[in-house]
């Protein structure tokens, strides 16, 4: 399968206030708009997108119908504090604050409307314990 875009939709019965949130802390513009589904597109990068989707319609088979559990976007960006900051300012629920992690990341966590996770994250070099674990590519330097 060649893909020519890859992006989440979010499930929830709240689309007009999820597609809010996104726009409001995220930076976000509508490429689409309705009472059931918006596709967002960044406007920083229009390869960045996320949908949101009425939990119910009819275009989902019933037997998946219903909110999103189990769910982390990571949002990867390069400079991490700067977003934590704005984040903070924003009222955006933070719950994980910034930090460093051994396995390279430098991150925290918020949360959406529907509880859907949001990791915001800049990597970092890894720690000696984690290096090996990496394709040498990988290895953010």
């Amino acid at each position: 399968m060649k893909c020519t875009q890859f992006y989440p939709v979010v499930m929830t019965n709240e689309v007009s206030v999820t597609a809010q949130f996104y726009r409001d802390h995220f930076r976000f513009r509508p490429s689409f708009e309705s009472d059931w589904y918006v596709h967002l597109q960044s406007e920083e990068d229009e390869n960045v997108n996320i949908a949101i989707l009425q939990c119910d319609h009819d275009t989902i088979p019933k037997q998946a119908r219903g909110q999103v559990s189990g769910l982390i976007i990571n949002f990867e960006v390069k400079d991490v504090d700067f977003e934590f900051d704005r984040a903070k300012a924003s009222g955006l629920p933070i719950l994980l604050s910034l930090k460093d992690e051994p396995f390279g990341q430098r991150h925290f966590i918020a949360q959406d409307p529907n509880g859907i996770l949001i990791d915001i994250i800049k990597p970092i070099p890894p720690s000696e314990e984690f290096v090996n674990q990496y394709a040498q590519e990988a290895v953010s330097t």
